[in-house]
């Protein structure tokens, strides 16, 4: 099995360029097999709910749905700062399938001892 790769994620739709290549990297890593988290912090909290990864960064760039459709479908999993996240006062009832709350530790508990590729945006 391919090793782990964790995506680090502060940015939300205030810099959909720099969303979209994490989601780039993120896909990569999932639809090769490599079992793929993205933790989610800051305003990037607010992507895992539903409706919000939507439109296209730039001219040439795959729109932000169709990145997170794949991510998903390739078993990739969303793991969002519950801090970040109740700070915005977003709806746990709105999060993505793929996404759940936890923090560094649960993070850390994933990763485990084999370790992992780490990216951060």
């Amino acid at each position: 099995m391919p090793g782990k790769a964790v995506v680090s994620l502060v940015t939300g739709l205030e810099d959909p360029e720099k969303v979209t290549v994490a989601f780039l990297v993120a896909v990569g890593a999932a639809e090769q097999g490599r079992p793929t988290l993205m933790f989610l912090t800051k305003e990037a909290t607010r992507l895992a709910t539903d409706g919000v990864a939507t439109g296209v960064a730039c001219d040439g760039c795959p729109p932000l749905a169709d990145l997170t459709r794949r991510y998903a479908a390739a078993g990739g999993k969303l793991l969002v700062c519950p801090i970040c996240f109740d700070s915005r006062k977003l709806d746990k009832g709105d999060l993505v399938e793929n996404a759940e709350l936890g923090g560094t530790v649960p993070m850390w508990q994933w990763i485990g001892d084999e370790g992992a590729t780490t990216f951060s945006y």
